[in-house]
This record gives C-alpha cells, sequence and structure tokens, in this order.
C-alpha cells in the first residue's frame, strides 16, 4: 500500500520493496539467526504476514511550537517528528480519529498549565507528549501523556473530545510512562472479545499490534499445546490472550503470570465476570523472581511470552531442572528473536529439542519479527 511518508518516517523501513522481496527479506533474517542454536536441523512452519491496515494500536508523539501542533511519528534514524495525517499501518477507526486528537491536543497545549513556585503562580506552556491510541471491540481508548497536571480546562477539552467522537470511549491521563493512567472520561469499559470472551481492557494496557496477530499467536500455541494438557503455565501472561485460549478446553488448569498489579485486577474482573474457573493468577516479577523448580515441576506445558529482554532468569531454572521434573513441553512466543536465541540454546543444552519454529510478521513493513516456537523434553 501506498504511504505518503515512506520516504521520511522510520515506522516501515522496508516498505520500499516489493511484497515478495520483503517476505523473502524477513523470511531471511530468520534463516540467518538459525545458525546460532545448538541444534542441526530446525524444521520451520509456514510464515503468517499480516497485511496494512490491522494496526490497532500505536504511539504518537506530539510537539507545540509556534503555536503549531506536530503529531506523528519520528524521522527514519531521527528524533525529529514527522507530522502526519494518517498512516497505513492504523485501522481505518484509528486513522478517523487523529484530526480531531490532533485538535484536542492544540487545546490543551495553547492552554498551559499553572505552577506555584514559591509564592509565585507561573504560567507553563506544554511543548511535548505522546499520545496512545487502541482500537478495542467496542471503541477507541486512548492515553495523554504529557509531563503537567491535569488542569479544569484540559478535563473540559477531553470531556467535549469524547462525547462529540462517539467511537472514543475513554480517555485518560498521565504525567510519566511508568504512573497509573487515570481516566477523566469513561463512557464505557473497553473491552476486547478474545475467544469469544469479553475481556477488560485497563487504560495503558500492553495488547498484541494487531487482532489478526493475536490470533494467529494464540493459533501457534493451541496447535503446539495440542492434545497436551493439564497444568499449564502462562508465563508474562498479559490480558490473558493465551490463557483464555487454552482455557476453552476444560481439562487445562492454567496458572497465569505477571508483574503488573493493575493489568492482573483487570484480568481478574473478566475472569470473574464469565465465571471462568480453570484459570488462577499470580503475580510476580519473573525477571527478579522466577517460579522455581518446586512451583514449576508440577507443570506438564509451559507457554512464556516476555518482553524483549527475553526470559533468560525463567529458562536458567528450568533448563538445570531433573528431567523428570521438567515440563513435558515449552512453547516460547518471542517478539525479538536474539534474545529467542539465548532462551533457546538454555533449554536445548537444558534437555529440550526444538521440534518447530514460524515466524509471524505483525510488524509490517518493519524488520522486527515475531516467532513461536515448540520445545519438547527429549
Amino acid at each position: 500500500m501506498e504511504c505518503n511518508y515512506r520516504e521520511i518516517c522510520g515506522g516501515c523501513s522496508l516498505r520500499h520493496l516489493t511484497e515478495e522481496e520483503y517476505r523473502h527479506q524477513k523470511q531471511e533474517a530468520l534463516n540467518k539467526l538459525l545458525p546460532s542454536l545448538h541444534q542441526d536441523k530446525i524444521k520451520l512452519g509456514k510464515p503468517i504476514f499480516i497485511e496494512d491496515g490491522c494496526r490497532r494500536r500505536a504511539s504518537l508523539a506530539f510537539n507545540w511550537k509556534k503555536k503549531q501542533l506536530i503529531l506523528g511519528f519520528n524521522q527514519n534514524k531521527s528524533s525529529t517528528l514527522v507530522d502526519i495525517e494518517r498512516c497505513v499501518l492504523l485501522t481505518p477507526g484509528l486513522n478517523k480519529i487523529i484530526a480531531p486528537l490532533r485538535h484536542l491536543l492544540a487545546e490543551i497545549c495553547s492552554s498551559g498549565y499553572n505552577e506555584k513556585k514559591g509564592k509565585k503562580v507561573l504560567h507553563q506552556p506544554i511543548t511535548s507528549g505522546d499520545a496512545f491510541i487502541c482500537e478495542t471491540s467496542n471503541g477507541i481508548d486512548i492515553v495523554l501523556e504529557y509531563d503537567a497536571p491535569l488542569e479544569m480546562e484540559h478535563r473540559l477539552a477531553v470531556s467535549d473530545f469524547a462525547f462529540s467522537e462517539e467511537s472514543v470511549i475513554r480517555v485518560s491521563h498521565r504525567r510519566k510512562n511508568a504512573d497509573a493512567a487515570e481516566p477523566i472520561v469513561e463512557k464505557i469499559k473497553p473491552s476486547n472479545k478474545i475467544f469469544g470472551i469479553n475481556v477488560y481492557i485497563p487504560a495503558g494496557t500492553f495488547l498484541q499490534p494487531s487482532k489478526e496477530g493475536e490470533q494467529a499467536l494464540a493459533g501457534l500455541v493451541l496447535n503446539y499445546l495440542g492434545t497436551s494438557g493439564g497444568k499449564i503455565a502462562d508465563l508474562f501472561c498479559g490480558v490473558g490472550t493465551f490463557s483464555y485460549a487454552m482455557a476453552q478446553n476444560p481439562h487445562n488448569k492454567i496458572i497465569a503470570v505477571d508483574s503488573s498489579p493493575e493489568l492482573l485486577s483487570g484480568f481478574q474482573e473478566s475472569i470473574n465476570k464469565n465465571q471462568i474457573s480453570n484459570i488462577k493468577i499470580m503475580q510476580r516479577n519473573l525477571f527478579k523472581y522466577p517460579l522455581d523448580a518446586n512451583e514449576i515441576k508440577d507443570f506438564n506445558v509451559v507457554v512464556f511470552d516476555p518482553p524483549r529482554a527475553g526470559a533468560a532468569a525463567q529458562v536458567k531454572v528450568i533448563s538445570a531442572m531433573k528431567t523428570e521434573d521438567k515440563p513435558e513441553k515449552m512453547i516460547a512466543v518471542s517478539c525479538n528473536p536474539h534474545t529467542f536465541i539465548n532462551d533457546a540454546n538454555m533449554l536445548l543444552d537444558g534437555g529440550y529439542k526444538l521440534e518447530e519454529i514460524t515466524l509471524v510478521d505483525q510488524f509490517v513493513r518493519s524488520p522486527h519479527s515475531e516467532i513461536v516456537a515448540l520445545f519438547v523434553k527429549k
């Protein structure tokens, strides 16, 4: 698909290639990593490619300078913003909201905020920030991030924006990325339908970039799970995409583990609302405090989908376990093939065989890829 910004925007660096060239380059990038694995023969599954117009979430940066608002993505290898009107990656719903969002941010930036310094109250400008936009199953969820207090003028502007845009169901604010987002307007609770289940989405929650990518990843996990079941660990579970998929089989007992209390609170709310009895939640920072051998030994299968840093601490524990205590299967989902290689080699050296690895291209027209891999205990 043609993009008006492909010469300058850094988001789609491979858009100049033909579809055939692009797909070949994506597969070759994975093939070049395979010799680093401690196994000679690697079976590759059929790669899955996601199309343009499917991305349901995006992070847009904004700058306010000389009474002009710039809203968009960074230039290639630069911190300079490319002002965009639409993006071919995004869903039609997200593209439609960019223009009114630009107007809202200009209104907020132009109003600024008051800051008390000693006995003086100084009026300060808002010059930059980010807007995180996400299309859920029932509407658009937006988190505004700028380092300034939420003034009454801002709240009124957000309220006018939200109620004039039918598709927008929630707008929140936070000062910094690590802060919890405060809802300003919430017309209804945002939710995603995952395997027929309405899943509540807390503000700022990580979701797979596209619904199509989410379905592809979950489909591969279920395929690799096969007839195996019993007690399953879903590590770095996020909103529970894989847990919901695996819980369709009532014989599976899933322990879903993640570190975020806000995310897990929303997950638990959805489990309760949908009366799902075979998913249990555990809060744990698996980077610092991985499950130990005694906690792991009762699991038949472990599914893990870590952030880009990988799951080295947890994989190290499993690789060092007694053979009879190790899970029969390990299913790895990774958005970083390089850290996947490190995790995979620990498993291969620790008594596992890599049965198959499949590329899922949901980072469309970028050099990044996602993979799903099945390891079976020897």
